[in-house]
């Protein structure tokens, strides 16, 4: 029986053997059935031929895939054994082609062998560089294809109209084909988006990021139900965001990043979503967060940074217990954190940053234990560190800008993780803790403007050595950078030593070869930049500051700095003297004002083509200005040539696509009309002419500009009549208009009045200034670059210097001109001045009670004008008024009463004969108070009313004079030559000569 079990055991081994074999011969026959097609292997070979391979300038991931496609070797001539190419294991036919990191470089023709390839349903092109050559429209033979990636691979122009023949097409990929400048390469306008996407019924991933569309998004996307992942990042995108889109019952993935003109709001979400990421940082979204936000239980990632959003956090959001992404940061929200926050127990990053969030009760983010990145800042917590010492995987730790007081607490030592920690801008005090070198892991150290004192040792932060980024500055330390002589001083990136008493260049500078930001500002360094800075990380350097130190000049002198990557240079507030220095073309940002750099402007300052900002203020160069002045870089946001001795006519600016925000030629000697193309200079905010001799009648033209908010065109030759605007939409922004000491005629400009709608609205008053903000990238790191606007204006009587404007603050000055006629009642409609100067005039009739409308108005000056009648009682409602001057009119009656009119004194109402009041040494009824003729009557028929005369100057009369007797602002017309000869070249050298000495304080 046993010998008959194994008999029948070996014959069904030997079966199942047989079995096998039969299997193997059939597999084998198989695969020889499905070697690759002979025709379509000679189209890859074709294909091959037809394009270059380069490596050299690709990344170290790519490789050269095509160099298997050969006849012998590997596979031998079996196509479908080369890397990159997939095959149908029935067919043989070629379905899928991966030519992605392959080193590709040139042109792919349209009659390319490759459009052979008819089976093809995967195509993935990505990370080549096809040389800025159009996509090819033979891809339109591919009509199986359901796959295309050709991303990253620098294509650029039209997308051609026969992407949407493909209407198998399941994913689409041609995103971040930009150029080096991350300019968009790639458009998509005609056919636009909506043509495009026509026949793409089955599509289920969209990738056109940096694709240019200019365009609305198609509310064909409604309808798209397939979709499960839509990435249109940065495509130029308007209008309102197709609320639909969100609900689409597949949709996991929805990024619609830097479209900043693209509007749309979130709408009330279904317990029922897929939604797993939703990106829409940089964009125009607004609203509140709905409650049914927390019924997006898939949610991983919400990141909604810089938007509109606004309102109070809802507790909903505490329930998406999957999240492990929440990025919130640069919004309106307010409130306090809801609590529920707490409960996100998944969340590995979280960021808080520039809100508007208030209440003491912080949530306990220590209890979330997962957390990797934390960023909360611009709280006002005016607490120590809050504890977090739970947080044993924290990596990246910003508590920036939140009031934060006290030492820097022991406990922060143990989160070992630590790699970024950045505590800048706070209120902490004491010194920093030896304990710091804990930290092993730390490469970024940030503590710049605290308290923070003592004397800190290069040595302590030698012992970090993964430490590259070092920032202390600005706090109250002394920095030795003397190290003791076994120690090795790692190589640093960053080093931030603004205002720790150094009076040298730190000597271990001379050896670090790697850095790209070095900043020496607000130190006592005297004398010379040493000759080894040149060579100090020349190759590295992006970022250096010089700046508010003693420096004369440097060792050596070169025609352009040796920095060839230089992005931002500092060095204003020195003792710099000699030619203006220039730095490299890479230069984005250079700031060289108040030093006593003298002599012509070398022309290989044209050479900046990549400029940002442009500071050569306060300094004694002259000559023309360059003639590349409109034409330095399509970037440039910031010119200031601020008092120097630049004379001549302004050269044409704007004369391509601008950028332009802030332009300042004012306190210079500049002459003839204003040049016409500064009205292509579509995105100015701010521009300032003043202390010139430019001559020309009101610059009507600029009120195009949308975006112009300050214009001061004071002390100059402008004259005539002001006139109408031609339309209701001109100078609609204009917060801030000075045209004093000019000439013009005739009425005020009541037409302008009803279009400065700006200065009509009472914005609510936040501590924000007009300024310039950019993010300057710079080699492996970003800086965001703000640059305060600054301006000289007449205000309260006292020439102001406004180092920083606030953005709520308004003012009008048409003082020392030849306005006549009456005060037009509809001044009455700019509710939001600050600041009206109508004095020096031949102003008539009444004060409009109007006036007393103006209810944010700090300062009133109607002095020395023909006005008659009596002082509005009205005016007695202005509570903000701190100064008010009607003085040497012809006004009469009593002087209001109570109020901010009890504080005025003598001064605001003299020379008018016919007031009485407390103010004043005549008293109502009394009978000394019958007015005498006017001071002016006597100039009824003059040209002006500061004709030179004796009288005028004892009595202290004068456009802008503070004090009788001061005599540094007269302005005189028929002698002004003979004044300015005799007096006013001193006053312009004492003003300049404080004005340094005053920066240098």
């Amino acid at each position: 029986m046993e010998l008959l079990l194994y008999l029948y055991g070996l014959v069904g081994f030997l079966f199942i053997q047989s079995l096998h074999d039969i299997i193997v011969v059939a597999d084998t026959f198989s695969s020889k059935q499905s070697l690759c097609n002979e025709d379509e292997r000679s189209a890859l070979l074709q294909f091959k031929e037809s394009i270059v391979v380069n490596c050299a300038s690709h990344d170290p991931y790519s490789f050269p895939k095509v160099a298997s496609w050969k006849l012998d070797g590997v596979g031998g001539g079996d196509c479908c054994s080369w890397d990159g190419i997939e095959c149908d294991k029935n067919s043989g036919h070629v379905i899928g082609l991966d030519l992605s990191s392959s080193c590709l470089y040139g042109s792919i023709n349209t009659n390319s062998s490759l459009f052979t390839l008819v089976h093809l349903q995967y195509l993935n092109m990505a990370f080549n560089d096809f040389n800025n050559s159009n996509i090819p429209v033979g891809l339109a033979n591919l009509s199986m294809l359901k796959h295309l990636n050709l991303s990253k691979s620098s294509f650029s122009g039209q997308i051609p109209s026969q992407i949407s023949e493909l209407s198998n097409l399941v994913s689409l990929d041609l995103s971040f084909n930009i150029d080096s400048s991350y300019q968009r390469m790639l458009k998509l306008k005609s056919p636009n988006f909506s043509s495009i996407l026509q026949n793409l019924t089955r599509i289920e991933k969209l990738h056109l990021c940096y694709v240019d569309m200019s365009s609305t998004v198609p509310s064909v996307l409604n309808n798209l139900s397939s979709l499960t992942s839509l990435h249109l990042d940065d495509c130029g995108l308007l209008g309102e965001f197709p609320p639909g889109i969100f609900l689409l019952p597949n949709l996991k993935f929805l990024s619609v990043q830097g479209n900043e003109y693209l509007t749309g709001h979130l709408p009330n979400f279904e317990w029922n979503s897929t939604l797993e990421a939703i990106y829409l940082g940089e964009t125009s979204f607004s609203g509140q967060l709905p409650t049914s936000i927390g019924n997006l239980k898939s949610l991983n990632e919400l990141k909604i940074w810089s938007c509109n959003f606004s309102g109070p956090l809802p507790f909903s959001l505490g329930n998406i217990s999957h999240l492990k992404v929440l990025d919130l940061t640069n919004n309106s929200f307010r409130g306090q954190v809801p609590s529920s926050l707490e409960n996100l127990s998944q969340l590995t990053y979280l960021s808080l940053c520039l809100n508007n969030f208030s209440g003491s009760n912080f949530p306990r983010f220590g209890e979330l234990k997962k957390l990797k990145y934390l960023i909360i800042c611009n709280f006002n917590l005016n607490s120590q560190i809050p504890y977090l010492a739970n947080l044993t995987q924290l990596g990246f730790l910003r508590l920036s800008s939140n009031q934060l007081t006290g030492p820097i607490p022991s406990w922060l030592m143990n989160l070992t993780q630590l790699f970024h920690l950045d505590l800048s801008f706070n209120k902490l005090h004491g010194p920093i803790p030896s304990s710091v070198i804990q930290l092993k892991n730390l490469e970024f150290l940030h503590l710049f403007q605290n308290d923070l004192s003592g004397t800190v040792k290069l040595d302590m932060f030698a012992k970090l050595k993964n430490l590259t980024k070092l920032h202390l500055s600005l706090n109250y330390i002394t920095f030795l950078s003397k190290t003791s002589p076994n120690t090795t001083v790692q190589k640093f990136k960053h080093i931030g030593l603004a205002s720790c008493n150094l009076s040298e260049f730190p000597d271990f500078l001379r050896e670090q070869d790697e850095l790209e930001f070095v900043d020496l500002a607000y130190n006592h360094i005297h004398g010379l930049v040493p000759k080894w800075m040149w060579n100090t990380s020349k190759e590295n350097l992006g970022f250096v500051n010089f700046s508010h130190n003693f420096l004369t000049g440097f060792d050596q002198m070169h025609d352009v700095f040796p920095w060839p990557r230089l992005g931002i240079l500092d060095l204003k507030s020195n003792l710099l003297q000699g030619p203006l220095p220039i730095p490299p073309p890479s230069t984005r940002i250079y700031l060289v004002s108040n030093n006593m750099l003298s002599g012509k402007v070398s022309s290989l300052i044209c050479s900046l083509n990549s400029l940002y900002a442009l500071d050569l203020s306060h300094n004694h160069l002259s000559g023309t200005l360059p003639p590349c002045l409109g034409n330095f870089s399509s970037f440039l946001s910031i010119l200031n040539l601020r008092s120097n001795y630049f004379h001549g006519m302004i050269p044409q600016v704007c004369m391509k696509k601008s950028s332009l925000k802030m332009l300042d030629l004012s306190e210079n000697q500049l002459e003839g009309w204003l040049p016409r193309s500064l009205a292509n200079c579509a995105k100015l905010e701010f521009l300032i002419l003043g202390n010139n001799q430019l001559h020309d009648v009101f610059p009507h033209w600029l009120g195009k500009l949308p975006e112009l908010k300050v214009l001061i065109l004071r002390s100059n030759r402008f004259h005539g009549d002001m006139g109408s605007p031609a339309t209701n939409f001109e100078f609609q922004k204009l917060r801030i208009l000075d045209l004093s000491y000019n000439n013009f005629r005739g009425k005020l400009p009541l037409g302008y009045f009803k279009n400065w709608i700006a200065m009509k609205n009472v914005p609510e008053e936040q501590l924000t200034y007009m300024q310039a903000i950019a993010t300057i990238y710079l080699l492996n790191f970003a800086l965001n670059e703000n640059y305060d606007y600054s301006m000289t204006i007449t205000n309260k009587g006292v020439k102001t210097v406004y180092a920083k404007i606030l953005d709520f603050f308004t003012a009008v000055d048409l003082s020392c001109n030849k306005f006549d006629g009456g005060i037009p009642k509809v001044i009455g409609n700019l509710k939001g001045l600050h600041l009206l100067n109508l004095s020096n005039n031949f102003l008539t009739d009444r004060i409009p009670s109007s006036l007393g409308d103006l209810h944010q108005l700090e300062s009133l000056d109607l002095s020395r004008n023909k006005l008659s009648g009596e002082i509005p009682q009205q005016l007695t409602e202005l509570t903000f008024l701190e100064f008010f001057n009607v003085s040497y009119n012809n006004l009469t009656g009593p002087i209001p009463q109570g109020k901010q009119f009890n504080t005025f004194q003598m001064s605001s109402f003299e020379g008018n004969f016919g007031l009485c009041g407390d103010q004043i040494t005549r008293k109502c009824g009394d009978s000394k108070s019958l007015a005498p003729p006017s001071i002016f009557e006597d100039n009824h028929g003059s040209e002006s009313p500061f004709d030179f005369n004796w009288k005028a100057i004892l009595l202290g009369y004068g456009c802008g004079l503070i004090i009788g007797g001061i005599i540094g602002h007269i302005m005189i017309t028929r002698k002004h030559d003979w004044f300015m000869k005799n007096f006013g070249n001193r006053q312009h050298q004492r003003e300049r000569s404080a004005k340094r000495r005053g920066s240098r304080n």
